[in-house]
């Protein structure tokens, strides 16, 4: 089978606008979660939110972008989607290759415009510019257009994981010979809708999260897109390797609709599985970027499922609490603070973090530490049970 390499990375969180100040910022334990400055919603002032701190107006003049149909979902995902072409040096020849192909994951997609286009459905009957961005492929049927992307191209959404899973589908691409290049990524915007859905789950936390702490009292909504260029090792033979893309596995454990089981099934055969691709064992993982929303069933599970597999658990962290949970893009978001370990040889601290849950007894990292690194687990569970891990190597 082919081997996967990544060879060009874009990203833009609360953090930073770019691979550098994302770095630059995981190294000093920095928190981008604050109080919403561009966003408007009723529980603005109520409750933190890891908000990119650009407008959209900005965002639209600096990318070229005015289409009234562009949500702030896609001006994201183009922002870190040219990123990552430019890094990988890829030419409007390379994306127009049939054998060059598109895997995008949101979780919001064009619903970051739920209120505008209920606003206009009460007042026109011509339809609404909004109308045409509602549906979750909008995003990446926008930049296929405008690069003109010459093959595959799908959309994912399988909740939190979904990102996690446009990267594993990218690579099964590559590996059974239907592509030599995925560009994958995901992207999500702060929206009422999932605000608001969120805070009827009762998991919005009205302080910082606390990752894996005894007292976290619930998760932060954040917004953010990543992308990552996988080429084929023909292809990347004389191109800057990031990393590796050697283990991924997807399972779901069908126990609820948006908690995990007991005893951490999904995540457990999820991580197992990614290993058992990799044909690696669990004593070479050197770091887990755990999904760690900082609520009440997923850290304790999680932890569970981490101590059923390793026994010892290797260090870990949850960059949730550096820019809270950015659903859909949180999967491509984490993948390449991943790779960043193993490119820098460093782990990041995880932010919040006191006091241990008293039945696991779990500490992740609370320092920034250099370290060798040849294997980084990055883990995103969905709701409904849907798990995914990713296994990124050293090269």
């Amino acid at each position: 089978m082919k081997r996967v390499y990544v060879t060009g990375i874009g990203i833009l969180t609360p953090l930073g606008k770019n691979l550098n100040e994302n770095r630059v910022a995981l190294q000093l334990g920095k928190c981008g979660i604050t109080n919403l400055e561009l966003f408007k919603t009723r529980y603005a002032n109520k409750m933190p939110f890891g908000e990119v701190k650009i407008d959209n107006k900005t965002l639209q003049q600096e990318l070229k972008a005015n289409e009234p149909s562009v949500t702030r979902t896609t001006l994201l995902a183009l922002y870190a989607f040219n990123q990552a072409i430019n890094d990988a040096k890829l030419s409007q020849q390379d994306l127009s290759n049939s054998e060059t192909a598109l895997i995008g994951a949101t979780t919001i997609g064009g619903m970051c415009l739920t209120d505008e286009l209920y606003k206009d459905a009460n007042k026109t009957s011509k339809g609404s510019p909004y109308l045409s961005s509602y549906d979750f492929g909008s995003i990446n049927m926008y930049l296929q257009q405008r690069y003109q992307i010459g093959g595959i191209v799908n959309t994912i959404n399988t909740a939190c994981s979904s990102s996690a899973n446009a990267i594993m589908y990218g690579a099964r691409l590559i590996k059974n010979g239907l592509a030599k290049r995925v560009i994958v990524g995901g992207t999500d915007a702060l929206a009422k809708f999932s605000i608001n859905g969120f805070n009827s789950l009762m998991i919005l936390s009205p302080n910082i999260c606390q990752p894996f702490d005894s007292n976290r009292s619930g998760l932060n909504l954040g917004e953010g897109a990543a992308f990552l260029v996988l080429e084929d090792e023909h292809l990347s033979e004389k191109k800057n390797k990031y990393a590796e893309l050697t283990g991924y596995c997807n399972t779901n454990d069908a126990f609820h609709p948006s908690s995990l089981s007991e005893n951490g099934e999904g995540p457990y055969l999820a991580m197992q599985g990614a290993l058992k691709l990799a044909g690696i064992s669990s004593t070479k993982i050197d770091f887990i970027n755990t999904h760690g929303t900082g609520t009440e069933n997923n850290d304790e599970v999680e932890s569970r499922a981490m101590l059923r597999l390793f026994g010892e658990v290797p260090s870990f962290s949850s960059t949730k609490s550096n820019i809270g949970h950015t659903l859909g893009a949180s999967g491509a978001i984490e993948a390449v603070y991943s790779i960043l370990n193993l490119v820098h040889q460093e782990i990041y601290p995880s932010l919040g973090f006191a006091t241990p849950i008293e039945s696991t007894k779990l500490i992740p990292t609370l320092s920034y530490i250099k370290k060798d690194v040849s294997h980084v687990l990055s883990n995103s569970f969905g709701f409904g049970g849907n798990c995914t891990s990713l296994l990124f190597s050293k090269v």
